[in-house]
């Protein structure tokens, strides 16, 4: 980026900046979704919530959907990236 270019752009360097934070943010928030590892412990988390009684059988197998819905997603994300 020349002196001229750089000078104009200035303005604009806050927007990047946020934008640059925000696919940040994204790229983390993702990772977290799709991490196996992260999944498996909500799972047994959830498990140990329910054995203790702090949410109900209905509650319990509603959330314990959704976390192997995202479990298969990030299996399957894994397997395309491998394939690549």
């Amino acid at each position: 980026m020349g002196l001229i270019s750089g000078i104009l752009l200035l303005p604009l360097a806050p927007v990047r900046g946020v934008i640059w934070v925000a696919e940040k943010v994204n790229e983390q928030a993702d990772r977290e979704m799709h991490d196996p590892g992260v999944l498996r412990a909500q799972l047994a988390s959830l498990n140990q919530e329910l054995e203790d009684g702090n949410v109900s059988l209905e509650e319990f197998e509603r959330e314990e959907e959704e976390l192997l819905e995202r479990l298969h997603v990030a299996r399957a994300r894994s397997v395309q990236n491998d394939r690549r």
